[in-house]
This record gives C-alpha cells, sequence and structure tokens, in this order.
C-alpha cells in the first residue's frame, strides 16, 4: 500500500484571498524582533487584504517590506528613497534608508497601472538594478509579454501559490546579488586601471610626466598644430653639472634637486603646457600655440629661476644653472615631432658646448643661434667650491653619455652645430672626445 500524500507547506492552495495567516509562534520563530536588516521588499497593491498576507508571510521569513497602494505612490517611494541623483536618501534622522531590493508589483492599481510603473523605474538610469515581479489576474500570454516588455524581471499569476513567490523572491535577490558584485569588481577594475596608467605615463620620482607620456602628448600637439595651422615650441632643460651633485652628496640628494627642479618647471609653466622629465636630469616642456620668439623668453625666465635657486637638502644647499636649446613649429626643416625633439635637443647640446648657463634657439639654417644667457660658466656649488672647467666633452660631463646627434639635411652643406651656435667645417675638431 501507498503511504499517504504529505501535506505541503505552505498548502498548495494557498493564494492571496484565502491563504490563513501563520501562526504566531512560527512567525516569531522565523522573524525575531528586530529582524529589518534582511532584503527589503516593496509591495505595491491597492487590496488591503492581499498587503496583509504578503506583508506578514515576507515579514515571517526575515524580509523587510514597504508598502505603496498605488502607481503613483509607488514611484514617488522610490523617488523619495533613491533622491535626486539615483542615491540614498538620508531620513529625518540622517540614517540612509536603502532601495528597496525588490519590488512586487500588482498590474491593476489605481492612478497607473503596474505596467507602466516597472516601464518608468526601469528607464531611470539613475537607479540601480531593481527586480521586479509583476502578480496580475492577467494571465494570458500577450499580458505576459506585455508585463516582461515593460521592465519585468519575473511574473506570476493570481492565485499567488506563496512557495513559488518565495523561491522567484529568492532566485531574483541571487541574481541581484551576482550582478551588484560584479558592478564592484569592475569599478575596481576601473580603478586599478586608472592607477595603472598614470603609473605608466608618471615619472615616479618628480610626479611629472615621463618620457612615454611625453612623446604621446608630443604627437596629439604636432597633429592638433598641424590641422588647425597654430604654431608650438619644445625645450629642453638640462641641469648643469648635475653628476657631481651625485657624486660628492650622493643620490640622494641628486633626487632632491631633481624634484626640486621639476617643482620650478611646473610653476613656470601654463596648465596646458605638458612637463616631464625626458631622462636622468634631461627634463621637457611642449608649449601649444607658442612662437619661438615665445619660447625663448620663456625658457630664459626659467634659466634665471634655476640661477637664482638654491637647492636645500639635509641640512645642506649648493646651487646649480640650467642649460635650454629650444625649436619651434611650423619650421620648413621640421616635418615631424621627432624632427622637432631632435632641433630643440641639438640646440641643448650647443649650450653646453657654448658654456652652460643658457638658452640657444634651432635657427632657420638649423646651427643653432644662441639666446639669452647667463656666464659661460657654470653655477659654483656652495659647499663644493668653484665648478671645474675642462676641455671634454661637457654633456659628458654632466653625466649625459648619449651619442652626438648631426643636424643632417638641417645644417648647412657639410657644417654641422658646433660650441655656442657657430658653425664649424666637419674636419675641425672640438677637441672633445668621441661621446659613447
Amino acid at each position: 500500500m501507498d503511504p499517504p500524500p504529505r501535506s505541503p507547506w505552505p498548502p498548495q492552495d494557498s493564494s492571496l484571498g484565502s491563504a490563513p495567516p501563520l501562526p504566531a509562534d512560527r512567525t516569531t520563530a522565523l522573524a525575531p524582533p528586530g529582524a529589518r536588516g534582511g532584503p527589503r521588499i516593496l509591495i505595491v497593491d491597492d487590496n488591503p487584504d492581499n498587503v496583509t498576507i504578503l506583508r506578514d508571510r515576507l515579514q515571517a521569513r526575515g524580509y523587510s517590506t514597504i508598502v505603496a497602494h498605488d502607481g503613483e505612490e509607488a514611484l514617488a517611494v522610490v523617488a523619495a528613497l533613491a533622491g535626486p541623483t539615483g542615491a540614498p536618501k538620508g531620513a529625518a534622522t540622517g540614517v540612509p534608508e536603502p532601495l528597496p531590493d525588490l519590488i512586487l508589483l500588482d498590474v491593476m492599481l489605481p492612478k497607473l497601472n503596474g505596467f507602466e510603473v516597472a516601464r518608468r523605474i526601469k528607464s531611470d538610469q539613475s537607479l540601480p538594478f531593481n527586480p521586479i515581479i509583476i502578480q496580475t489576474a492577467l494571465d494570458t500570454t500577450e499580458d505576459k509579454v506585455i508585463g516582461l516588455d515593460s521592465g519585468a524581471d519575473d511574473y506570476i499569476t493570481k492565485p499567488i501559490n506563496l512557495a513559488e513567490l518565495e523561491a522567484r523572491i529568492r532566485s531574483l535577490l541571487r541574481i541581484k546579488a551576482l550582478q551588484e558584485e560584479v558592478e564592484r569588481q569592475r569599478t575596481e577594475l576601473f580603478a586599478i586601471n586608472d592607477q595603472l596608467v598614470r603609473i605608466a605615463r608618471t615619472d615616479a620620482l618628480t610626479g611629472i610626466d615621463n618620457r612615454r607620456r611625453l612623446e604621446e602628448r608630443l604627437e596629439e600637439t604636432f597633429r592638433h598644430s598641424l590641422r588647425l595651422r597654430e604654431p608650438f615650441a619644445c625645450v629642453m632643460c638640462d641641469l648643469d653639472m648635475f653628476k657631481s651633485v651625485n657624486d660628492t652628496h650622493g643620490h640622494q640628494a641628486g633626487d632632491e634637486v631633481l624634484r626640486q627642479f621639476a617643482k620650478i618647471l611646473s610653476d613656470h609653466a601654463r596648465e596646458i603646457d605638458p612637463v616631464g622629465r625626458y631622462g636622468g636630469e634631461e627634463f621637457m616642456l611642449i608649449l601649444p600655440g607658442a612662437t619661438i620668439e615665445a619660447a625663448v623668453a620663456f625658457a630664459e625666465r626659467m634659466r634665471k629661476a634655476v640661477e637664482g635657486r638654491t637647492f636645500a637638502f639635509a641640512g645642506m644647499t649648493i646651487r646649480r644653472t640650467v642649460s635650454c636649446g629650444v625649436a619651434g613649429w611650423p619650421h620648413p626643416g621640421i616635418r615631424d615631432a621627432d624632427e622637432l625633439v631632435r632641433a630643440a635637443d641639438n640646440a641643448l647640446y650647443a649650450a653646453k658646448s657654448g658654456g652652460r648657463n643658457r638658452v640657444v634657439r634651432w635657427d632657420a639654417a638649423g646651427t643653432g643661434e644662441i639666446g639669452t644667457g647667463g656666464a659661460a660658466s657654470g653655477a659654483a656649488d656652495t659647499n663644493d667650491g668653484p665648478a671645474d672647467h675642462t676641455s671634454h666633452d661637457l654633456r659628458a660631463d654632466d653625466g649625459d653619455h648619449r651619442a652626438n646627434i648631426s643636424i643632417g639635411s638641417h645644417a648647412g652643406s657639410g657644417e654641422r652645430v658646433a660650441d655656442g651656435g657657430r658653425r664649424q667645417p666637419p674636419d675641425q675638431d672640438r677637441g672633445a672626445p668621441p661621446r659613447a
């Protein structure tokens, strides 16, 4: 003989109109006092009996409930909790009231039907994902399609089987939790990506642009100027006699000098002027919209500021000067950003060879025309005595061992940039050893 069928809980015929209330002892066991920290469910129904049954059942399962009796009230509740920008709005006590985690929405409502309520809530991009279960006696396929197309996430017909309703609620809350976790991870990934981009574009020592970022911004500025036919200039700066700082005082002192020097450059540049460390003690400034004359004047102001600056570190002070090379566009001898940098670098080399502490512009002939500048001798260390002047390669003396860059086609036939920007035949030796 087959055993008698087990009585299901809750009864299978339980519905909003006929389900008996839960026993008081079971309600107390499932929903202890103060258990309002569970998921919040907004019940939207104009039938008080239906509201009572749903509210009691859901609270007994540990849910917190909010009630609205028509479509307009439901939208007002959501708007009040969301605030003007979609962020949870604080109550009068100052404690934030979260948005409902799920909306249980009747279709046949006064003032505004459930389909329209669902459509408006789902179309509000400022709101987070809020699952909506539509409950209605309209059980035709057409009605279900209309409900789901309006934005509802699930659809249940009356009379409602409460066990089925609870299962659907749990399913949608799981989906909501997963979506919130995905959104949280997405936000974290965006933050990490932004941080990585900043690291990849920033010089770790000085906090200004690194060479990679400078080259990107130089290309951007060149394309912009080419498109609008606007001038711009590139200034290359190199601290004079910087190697002696590291050799005499240590690399920590050298790092501090570089940081202070970068601060001087940033303070003198405009907000639109990219400033970056090109390598070692060599820095670059890009001046959008500046003519070559304006760039030379800017570099001279900066040179004077460095010349008058005392660099302090660890209770000691030193003085240093800076040499600058300036090149501008448009120029018939400059066809791209690389050639502009090469021209500014050659002008910087001429400034170094001409005695340091000066500004040299790359002139129309590509030979490096001396602009303004200080004395030919470099500034002395206050603790080291006068700077040592030697006849060997001045750039190598500053710790720069890059290969010699010839002007090439920009110089006159058979000529190159020489000391002080003067032209020199190729067979005349400067007295400097070949550069590595």
